[in-house]
């Protein structure tokens, strides 16, 4: 019995542009303004992967999941998926909490170390993961020394 396989290309779709005006990305509060521009007061969470080059800039950002009040399950494989069609050489993380209240979740702190770890193995590190609340509120791993 013969069999076929698909032969397949990947390309990365640009969906739309947004402007940015920030300095740089290793200052979570730069990070916090550019994903507020992004998805606004939303009343769910969000998952954000900001893509970034050799220079630190960002060269795409990706919503990689929209969950509910309390909760958007992510994988891994989710995360870095554009970071690989990207050609990113570091990733930044970014999850809304509606609630406001931005102290990370047990789950929270386990899906950024296999989200660290993961990066590791892919060589393309995970430079922090910032949890951000209502208006200017944020939690930046990075910050608490929770990347290390």
């Amino acid at each position: 019995m013969k069999k076929s396989i698909n032969v397949v290309s990947l390309k990365l779709v640009k969906d739309k542009s947004i402007d940015y005006n920030i300095k740089s990305v290793r200052r979570p509060l730069n990070v916090v303004t550019l994903v507020k521009e992004l998805i606004g007061e939303a009343d769910r969470e969000y998952v954000i992967v900001l893509n970034l080059n050799s220079k630190l800039e960002p060269n795409s950002v990706q919503i990689c999941g929209i969950g509910s009040l309390s909760e958007a399950i992510i994988h891994p494989r989710e995360i870095f998926k554009s970071a690989i069609l990207s050609n990113s050489s570091s990733i930044l993380m970014v999850h809304s909490h509606p609630s406001g209240y931005v102290e990370p979740s047990k789950e929270d702190v386990l899906i950024t170390k296999r989200i660290k770890s993961a990066g590791e193995l892919l060589g393309i590190p995970l430079l922090d993961h910032i949890i951000i609340g209502q208006e200017k509120d944020f939690f930046s791993f990075a910050e608490n020394g929770d990347l290390e």
